[in-house]
């Protein structure tokens, strides 16, 4: 029977959600800029037609893209990404890293507000411990491949 990690699933189905969210944002513009409190320097480039939002919102997209399909390689066994090791331990990291650092922003008086960074930072935190389990049980099966 194929190793299966729902941890690791689970992780790269939030992943490749957030990636969908910020696809989204894109298509419907500023007002979604505005409500999920990127600020209003990344709305009012959207407005303009500024493509530096577009670029930066598909980038992130990309980016948590890619951290989905580390985590189904390990998580099925399906298909082999390279480096899948420190590409899954990466996001894992960067993740955590967010999630606990986006707190200390709080009350730093940034555009986007203490209610982003303190919702944002969950949500973070949050993917990065899914990702946590999904490795910790996975150790054994990474090491191998």
């Amino acid at each position: 029977m194929a190793y299966r990690n729902p941890a690791l699933i689970l992780g790269g189905l939030l992943s490749l959600g957030a990636a969908l969210m910020h696809l989204a944002v894109v298509v419907i513009g500023p007002e979604a800029y505005r409500f999920f409190g990127a600020g209003e320097a990344m709305a009012t480039m959207a407005a303009r037609g500024d493509p530096q939002a577009a670029i930066i919102t598909v980038g992130i997209a990309a980016v948590l893209t890619v951290w989905a399909l580390y985590a189904f390689s390990v998580a099925t066994g399906k298909f082999h990404l390279p480096l899948r090791w420190p590409g899954l331990i990466a996001a894992t990291a960067i993740y955590l890293t967010r999630g606990i650092g986006g707190f200390f922003f709080l009350d730093k008086g940034l555009e986007q507000g203490p209610m982003f960074w303190m919702v944002s930072s969950a949500v973070c935190l949050l993917f990065g411990l899914v990702h946590l389990v999904g490795v910790v049980l996975a150790w054994r099966h990474l090491r191998k491949a």
